[in-house]
């Protein structure tokens, strides 16, 4: 070259130095030779493409087994990766050998790598030259594939998984076509799994006698590996099981002890349709699968011992929900945790009650859901469970009220956990409700558990606060008030464990919110639902309460739906042409003014979707005054009923008012009767029935047999949004 003249192009120097150029895009699974690339191996001399396969078909597979391992290897320390590979033709005999040297590197978009490189014409004839790579000899190639087989291995979580990873390991420079895992019943040799031989073809080997001549049999009884290169040496050795052998055409076998802390459990065949001389860089990569292997198995099988043992125990201490109940539906699922046994002490159950009890009109019919959480996710808790679910039925038949089924609970438990320095304790959670079907009506008592959630026949979502005592076996003179309410035609309630609520990194609170959003926009039956409530914490799943999720949980989840006269059946019509949408009914008692609090909340979420802001605030300071009258002035409990009803034709002929109104009834046993007096400006009380006159659209105060009735209504108005809307003039 002339100084100044411009550089010749890299193509033509490269051609000149018989080098080729080619790229691969595992994306694509695409290899583009340039002309010189492709005569090198063995294609006309002009630029094309390949697929992957049709690359592979060119090069001798024992080297292109070894190329990925190279690859990887040189992407983890940043180096070129560098491999001497020998060109096949159409007949199977070697043409050339090549060198290719390469950059890999990783498309950040995809994930995948690509390699842009060169190939060259080299002389080396040595036959382990596609084992030397110049980045990385035989033994860094090899530790790189232990690294990954062992990692494989490590994750596999059954036999057959374990099988699978065996069957699918790329050995650096050597890779068996079959495979074939050996373990041993008593005096017997089984077949464990295998993996390139055809069904049925480990007939001939099940249950063969230890003491027969078969190569695997000897490595049983003596855990000494076995190697043959050959039919030949095959035939010699063991003439008696050579015919077995014979008909699957492989020319090199391995059998391999499979040995945990000592001890023999079976053997390792990895059988290879090219000759093998098994050099001692061979044997140890071998041996060291098979350590792998044996110990991938051993952890398997006490895994799956150990989910049979699981699956019998849940499936013994999973309740069934008995006959239908006339006038309602019931559904429920239990998930155990992933953790451990997978079983812990969550539990939910369906108790059959004695009839002829003066308690309910009804007598008969009456049923009992209990849902609770024992502390801890172990055997232990699992037995504590059942245990405690058997006291419960049986407080349960004997026709105790709610309070007294779960004071009783509560003392069995702590003397079953309770040891002599105490370091045993263990309480559970629990919230048993006794129900009527015949009218609804539903005694509940709490134990440290969740409140319950009432789904109205307008899909609204109302946490409904109840009376509760500490969890169950923490102080066997614990007490446990009742709370009554009553559920309506169409309604739906949930009772769940904190499994549902707070699994995912959710507070309470927001677990809350979670689960009113499926309540809210499901439409499915209850099953659906049930399934769907299950699905919001652990994605797509078809197992019901009889079929355990093996997966990863973070906690337990116990769940029962409640529907009263068929799920979202019609609301019940009340006078005037209007029906009741929704509706919520709570006891304020003398000595609980704080549950003021609890009903102002209960209010504001029975008017959540109310259009005029200001009427709930009035609705919720309307119920606060009326409430407080009754505790302050009389010396009896209150109980408060507050609807939302509708006029189902758009038009109510007796107000002549359309849309809904809220109606809030307080009731109490006090004889005298409210009247407005005139307090003053400095007065502390007597504000309650001017500020009911002045905010409500009717009141009244009803005499009854026994007490009065308090209750005023509230016609719903349009948002100020869509009354300036339809009046401009008054933006």
């Amino acid at each position: 070259m002339r100084t100044g003249e411009p550089l010749p192009a890299v193509g033509d120097v490269l051609a000149d130095l018989a080098t080729g150029l080619w790229r691969y895009d595992a994306a694509a699974g695409l290899v583009t030779l340039d002309a010189e690339a492709a005569r090198l191996v063995g294609l006309p001399a002009r630029a094309t493409t390949l697929s992957q396969a049709g690359m592979r078909a060119r090069f001798h597979p024992v080297d292109w087994n070894e190329v990925d391992g190279v690859v990887q290897l040189a992407l983890a320390e940043g180096t070129i990766a560098e491999v001497r590979m020998r060109i096949m033709d159409g007949h199977g005999r070697v043409v050339r050998t090549v060198r290719s040297r390469s950059k890999p590197s990783i498309d950040p978009r995809t994930g995948e790598y690509e390699l842009v490189g060169t190939l060259q014409e080299v002389t080396d004839p040595s036959p382990y030259a596609a084992r030397s790579p110049i980045t990385g000899d035989w033994r860094r190639s090899r530790e790189a594939f232990l690294l990954d087989a062992g990692r494989a291995l490590a994750e596999a979580r059954s036999t057959q998984e374990v099988l699978r990873v065996a069957a699918g390991l790329a050995m650096p420079g050597f890779s068996p076509d079959g495979l074939a895992v050996f373990g041993a019943d008593g005096d017997r040799l089984i077949v464990i799994g295998h993996h390139g031989h055809k069904a049925g073809d480990e007939e001939p080997f099940t249950q063969m006698s230890l003491d027969t001549d078969y190569p695997a049999a000897e490595v049983v009884r003596t855990g000494r590996a076995v190697y043959l290169s050959s039919p030949e040496e095959y035939r010699a050795r063991y003439p008696v099981s050579w015919p077995l052998a014979a008909h699957f055409g492989r020319r090199s076998w391995a059998f391999l002890p499979l040995t945990v802390a000592g001890r023999t459990m079976g053997a390792w065949m990895a059988a290879f349709k090219y000759p093998v001389t098994f050099a001692p860089d061979e044997r140890s990569v071998l041996t060291t699968v098979a350590r792998m292997l044996a110990q991938a198995l051993t952890r398997a099988g006490a895994a799956e011992t150990e989910r049979e043992l699981t699956d019998g125990l849940q499936r013994s201490m999973l309740p069934t929900l008995g006959p239908a109940i006339p006038g309602m539906t019931v559904a429920a699922r239990y998930v155990p945790t992933g953790g451990g046994l997978q079983v812990g002490g969550d539990w939910y159950d369906m108790i059959q009650l004695p009839g002829g009890t003066s308690r309910t009109e009804s007598g008969g019919g009456r049923f009992a859901l209990t849902i609770g959480d024992v502390q801890g996710h172990d055997v232990r808790a699992a037995g504590l469970m059942g245990q405690l679910r058997i006291a419960l039925h049986a407080y349960a038949s004997e026709g105790h009220r709610p309070d007294a089924v779960l004071s009783r609970a509560s003392r069995f438990l702590h003397g079953m956990t309770y040891g002599e320095d105490g370091a045993d304790l263990r309480f559970a959670t629990c919230l048993y409700v006794e129900v009527d079907p015949a009218t609804g009506t539903l005694e509940i008592a709490r134990a440290g558990h969740p409140d319950p959630a009432i789904r109205t026949t307008d899909r609204t979502v109302l946490m409904r606060p109840t009376a509760g005592g500490l969890p169950l076996g923490i102080d066997p003179d614990a007490d446990y008030p009742t709370t009554r309410l009553v559920l309506e035609p169409g309604e739906t309630m949930l009772l769940c464990t904190d499994g549902l609520i707070e699994t995912g990194g959710h507070d309470l609170d927001t677990g809350w919110r979670r689960i009113r959003r499926i309540l809210e926009e499901h439409d499915g039956d209850m099953e659906e639902l049930a399934d769907a409530l299950v699905q919001a914490v652990h994605g797509p799943c078809s197992h019901h309460a009889t079929g355990p999720l093996t997966d990863r949980r973070e906690d337990d989840i116990a769940v029962v739906l409640l529907c009263r006269g068929g799920y979202g059946s019609s609301c019940t019509t009340v006078a005037g042409g209007r029906h009741v949408v929704r509706r919520t009914m709570l006891t304020v008692a003398q000595a609980e003014p704080e549950r003021v609090a609890v009903v102002r909340q209960q209010v504001r979420e029975l008017l959540h979707d109310w259009s005029c802001e200001d009427q709930v605030n009035s609705a919720v300071l309307l119920v606060s005054e009326v409430l407080t009258n009754v505790l302050v002035h009389t010396d009896t409990d209150a109980l408060l009923v507050a609807e939302v009803l509708s006029d189902a034709d758009g038009l109510d002929s007796v107000d002549g008012r359309g849309g809904r109104l809220v109606r809030v009834e307080v009731t109490d046993g006090g004889d005298d009767l409210p009247h407005k007096r005139d307090p003053g400006e400095l007065a502390s009380s007597g504000r309650g029935l001017v500020l009911i006159e002045l905010l409500a659209d009717a009141w009244g105060v009803d005499p009854q047999g026994e007490g009065k009735s308090t209750w005023f209504e509230l016609h719903e108005e349009p948002a100020k949004e869509d009354v300036e809307a339809q009046d401009p003039s008054l933006r």
